[in-house]
């Protein structure tokens, strides 16, 4: 599978988050680097996904986002001319949220328009950075098929998830 991009959260994602251990199970796959992690502007990051979008055939690419990231795809659907073939949206926060940290900016408020790509949205029942609610309206208002995949925190590196497999399922579903 080529064209398949990686799209961590705020800190980016460490040695043992499953975006990192899919990186090195798949080698072609391909983490869009950002210039600011910790205290980032929405629209800087989403600028950076375009600019990596432009660089591929049309249609082809598959975004996996984290965190933030989920917020920084909706923005970037509203704006992109590029097609994007589907995404996997996993553990989106709320930048609304009392837990959500101070610093990034122009993520709030996150677009609820449906994407115009197939998508999937991955939620934990006690995710501290959004509600299981919240998560099933941004499914629901994206067109989301929306997967709950139970207690697993904010489905990062403290999940202790290892290669996530129930992931990569997920994924060749969305696929």
């Amino acid at each position: 599978m080529n064209n398949i991009f990686i799209l961590p959260g705020l800190g980016n994602s460490g040695e043992q988050h499953w975006q990192t251990r899919w990186e090195a199970l798949y080698p072609s796959w391909q983490r869009i680097l950002q210039n600011d992690w910790d205290t980032p502007a929405c629209a800087d990051w989403v600028r950076r996904i375009d600019e990596t979008l432009a660089t591929i055939p049309d249609g082809t690419a598959v975004l996996i986002a984290h965190s933030s990231s989920c917020a920084a795809v909706a923005h970037l659907a509203q704006t992109t001319k590029h097609r994007i073939k589907s995404a996997l949206l996993v553990a989106p926060s709320d930048p609304l949220g009392a837990a959500y940290p101070a610093g990034p900016t122009g993520f709030a408020p996150v677009p609820l328009a449906r994407l115009p790509f197939p998508s999937m949205v991955v939620a934990s029942e006690n995710d501290e950075y959004i509600s299981l609610e919240q998560a099933q309206r941004y499914a629901e208002a994206w067109g989301s098929r929306f997967v709950n995949i139970g207690a697993k925190g904010h489905i990062n590196s403290a999940s202790g998830l290892g290669d996530w497999e129930e992931g990569l399922s997920l994924l060749s579903a969305l696929l």
